[in-house]
């Protein structure tokens, strides 16, 4: 049942905390409520104005806060598992240890959000807007990033593993010691990202853009790089074995004591690319991959397949 201007005052000036369960709030103003601790599940909140509201703490279970206002609100630690947040404005919301798992984000606009430690796993944000957003330590697996958008944003030491991050936009974030494993990154681009020790092994990154980008120290085995770019990237000390670099493009990267062994470098270009003590032990290229001037594949280990 919809509530009319006067009920939602007085409903509001009740003892806190609030009891509105199933309540229907659609289109109501609660621009700087205050609903601490406000048992909300299943409410419906669409077109809300809640901006600058304060919700943390609140339980907002399989709550309806379609294309609500939620700029600047307040949603530390809040419980919003199986919500939907469908094309909501969220900018700058605080939600750190929030709980959104199972929640729909879809193109919601999370730019400059607070979700430090948040639980985001198997949530929707497929077409999402996550521009410098902080998600350090977040729990994302099995997440749907499709298509999301989140250049500059922190992902430090994030949980990532089997997300989707198909054709997601990832320039300049950080991702540093974030766990990547099994994660689909088909066609993304992350020019000029930081993955400074992350664990990407078994990753899909085909047709990937990383290009100077930061992979010092990162696990990469057995990832899928084939027609991947990474131009100038920096992979010192990564660990590729048997990652598949088929017609990748790794032109003036930094190669450094990379271990490249059983790696397939099939059609891949490392022209200008730094060589210094690789361990390409059994790895496998044609004629057509292309090589530093004066690298000698073959005495470093490598085996030509003809």
């Amino acid at each position: 049942m919809k509530l009319s201007k006067s009920e939602i005052y007085r409903l509001l000036n009740q003892p806190k905390p609030l009891l509105l369960v199933n309540v229907d709030l659609s289109g109501a103003d609660l621009s700087g409520s205050d609903l601490i601790d406000a048992l909300l599940n299943g409410a419906r909140l669409i077109k809300a104005d809640l901006s600058d509201a304060i919700l943390s703490g609140a339980k907002l279970i399989e709550a309806d806060l379609s294309e609500a206002d939620l700029i600047d609100t307040d949603l530390s630690k809040a419980d919003l598992h199986h919500a939907r947040l469908f094309g909501a404005d969220m900018r700058r919301a605080k939600l750190n240890k929030a709980n959104l798992s199972k929640a729909d984000l879809s193109s919601a606009n999370l730019i400059g959000a607070d979700l430090i430690d948040a639980n985001l796993i198997g949530a929707i944000l497929s077409g999402a807007r996550l521009n410098d957003a902080d998600l350090s330590g977040a729990d994302l697996i099995d997440a749907n990033l499709s298509k999301a958008d989140l250049s500059r944003a922190k992902l430090i030491s994030a949980n990532l593993s089997r997300v989707d991050l198909s054709n997601a936009r990832l320039n300049d974030s950080d991702l540093s010691k974030a766990d990547l494993r099994g994660a689909n990154l088909i066609g993304a681009v992350l020019s000029r990202a930081k993955l400074i020790l992350a664990n990407l092994n078994g990753a899909d990154l085909r047709w990937v853009k990383l290009i100077d980008a930061n992979l010092s120290g990162a696990d990469l085995s057995r990832a899928k790089l084939s027609e991947a770019d990474l131009s100038k990237a920096d992979l010192s000390e990564a660990r590729l074995s048997k990652a598949d670099l088929s017609e990748a493009r790794l032109i003036s990267a930094n190669l450094s004591k990379t271990d490249l062994s059983e790696a397939k470098l099939i059609g891949a270009d490392l022209s200008g690319a730094n060589l210094r003590w690789p361990n390409l032990s059994e790895a496998v290229y044609d004629p057509s991959t292309r090589w530093p001037a004066g690298f000698d594949p073959k005495a470093a280990g490598a085996i030509l397949k003809s």
